[in-house]
């Protein structure tokens, strides 16, 4: 349903603007420098997974993902790194400015409304046979606050401790985000986040009643209707109508965009258009009729993030993820993204997961390879001493 496409991506997207007012963006130092950029892969973002899910409704969580590949950059260099940045519109930023202000900002967002339950999280699981540098995993663990845990990916309940913390990280909202681990995969880098805002202005469930809402095929389906009156942020255009909801002390809100066209008003949803949207609210007495709505959104971003400009992460040869490992061919197998979305009388609640799948092509574009398919001989040794404990050759392979 297109209205809801619409209310549910604009309160993830507020979660990283932080509005405090009507019309005014949190006031931040070096984190500041870092939220415009990160709307404006939101934004196209959001436009982009809009063009390929067509008439569904859709919940991302670009900070979640922002996050995500934000720890995996650290890995990633040359054209791969660049690539990566560019997507996340940091292009210009250096690797400790990013990570300064990704630390920053997530340290303000956690604390920035005693009224309202935000958490994040940030973790890596890697196999535990495979070398990682120990430099990258301290960048995240310094500057993401990552749990860092090493994981025997073979084992069969791997997959278990990986979705029983994401489990835990989201309140119990997205319950898994790895259903198995293929041989390939050797690392996640995972973000987790937690919503729970309750209105200012709460809804009388009393007033709540079924209504009609009209879908996009031209059918109708009856829905609760939660109805108030309130004096709140409001903007009407020839387009759309506008309002913003807050939630607690005010410093989260949910900016609700009523248009006449929804796949109009997303191509037309840029960074400069919202930014202008925004400073046209004033103060106003406004009725709201609005749908109680849950949203449980799956999705996997491969696509997406490729036709924003990451192919070259995704590429099994040319990949370029050294500060890894010293192992060459990584690259990256998926960004699997899963949301939940809940509103009613009292507020909101919504979680997100957003998981990078490291993958391994043990042939990669210089790897070398031995096929012991003819005779050959073979040495057991022990290491130290250099002593040889047998010594043989295989003529013709018996069992």
């Amino acid at each position: 349903m297109r209205k809801i496409i619409s209310f549910g991506f604009l309160f993830i997207l507020i979660l990283i603007l932080s509005c405090n007012d009507n019309s005014q963006s949190v006031q931040l130092s070096p984190e500041n420098e870092i939220v415009q950029p990160n709307n404006i892969f939101a934004l196209k973002l959001f436009r982009e997974v809009n063009r390929q899910e067509g008439n569904k409704n859709i919940v991302l969580s670009p900070l979640s993902v922002s996050f995500a590949l934000g720890m995996t950059v650290n890995g990633a260099a040359g054209a791969t790194r660049d690539s990566i940045l560019r997507t996340l519109e940091l292009n210009g930023f250096s690797l400790n400015q990013i990570n300064e202000s990704y630390q920053k900002l997530m340290n303000y967002i956690l604390q920035a409304d005693s009224k309202v339950q935000f958490e994040l999280a940030n973790s890596i699981w890697y196999h535990i046979k495979f070398p990682f540098k120990q430099s990258f995993l301290d960048l995240c663990k310094l500057y993401y606050n990552s749990l860092v845990s090493g994981l025997d990916f073979e084992d069969p309940k791997a997959p278990d401790i990986i979705n029983d913390w994401v489990n835990k990280s989201t309140k119990g909202k997205i319950k898994e985000i790895i259903k198995e681990i293929s041989g390939s995969m050797v690392m996640y880098l995972i973000n987790a986040i937690y919503f729970k805002g309750s209105w200012i202005y709460m809804f009388d469930s009393s007033k709540t009643k079924k209504d009609i809402f009209y879908l996009l095929d031209g059918t109708t389906k009856m829905c609760d209707m939660m109805n108030q009156k309130v004096f709140v942020p409001f903007y009407p255009s020839q387009k759309f109508q506008v309002v913003d909801l807050p939630y607690g002390n005010k410093n989260f809100s949910m900016t609700i965009f009523l248009p006449a066209d929804i796949d109009d008003f997303i191509n037309e949803l840029t960074d400069q258009n919202y930014r202008n949207w925004l400073t046209e609210f004033r103060e106003d007495s406004v009725g709201i009729i609005m749908p109680k709505f849950k949203v449980e959104y799956d999705i996997t971003l491969d696509t997406a993030l490729q036709n924003l400009g990451m192919s070259l992460a995704f590429d099994c040869l040319f990949a370029d993820f050294s500060p890894m490992s010293y192992i060459e061919g990584l690259y990256i197998g998926k960004v699997k993204h899963k949301t939940y979305l809940s509103v009613d009388e009292q507020g909101t609640e919504a979680s997100a997961a957003t998981a990078v799948e490291i993958d391994w092509d043990s042939i990669g574009p210089e790897q070398k390879i031995i096929k012991l398919n003819r005779p050959f001989v073979f040495v057991i040794r022990e290491r130290k001493t250099g002593e040889i404990i047998f010594i043989g050759k295989i003529v013709e392979p018996e069992m």
